[in-house]
């Protein structure tokens, strides 16, 4: 998948500042933007260390959630009704309290679901610390000129 996504990295950027406050606030920004991929960085803060010295799993949720958003509304824009239908992830190894990355990819877009996958890195690691897999609900929205990764609107065929 590659191309130009569906919507610009300010604007994504405002909308998780705006539209997903809790994430938000965790300082996300976002480092590549192509149609059905995204990579995001949030910053190390030591709001995010839990006992043990460790990232804490809430932390690396959210952004491996916000990350699945931003790669759906990739490829079909500004759709903030998107919504997470189910989420899992997977702690693959403990990282050390340091920035952490999300790459997030859609493997399936349909005209109502979208299914993707996270992978989540530790600035201090080139191995992901966690996988994450998840569904995202699409409502009713205004076609898109973009079709990617078989994402067409119905009129097209």
């Amino acid at each position: 998948m590659s191309g130009q996504s569906a919507i610009s990295i300010p604007d994504l950027e405002a909308l998780i500042r705006e539209g997903v406050p809790l994430v938000g606030g965790f300082g996300v920004t976002v480092e590549e933007l192509v149609a059905g991929r995204v990579r995001m960085r949030m910053p190390y803060k030591d709001d995010f260390v839990r006992p043990g010295g460790t990232v804490t799993g809430p932390a690396m949720f959210g952004l491996a959630d916000v990350a699945l958003y931003g790669a759906v509304l990739s490829l079909i824009g500004r759709v903030e009704l998107a919504v997470t239908t189910s989420m899992t992830i997977n702690f693959l190894r403990r990282p050390a309290p340091a920035g952490i990355t999300a790459e997030a990819r859609i493997l399936k877009c349909g005209k109502r679901l979208a299914y993707g996958e996270v992978l989540v890195f530790s600035d201090d690691s080139a191995e992901p610390v966690a996988h994450a897999t998840g569904t995202y609900s699409i409502p009713p929205h205004d076609p898109v000129s973009l079709a990617v990764s078989g994402y067409r609107d119905s009129e097209e065929g």
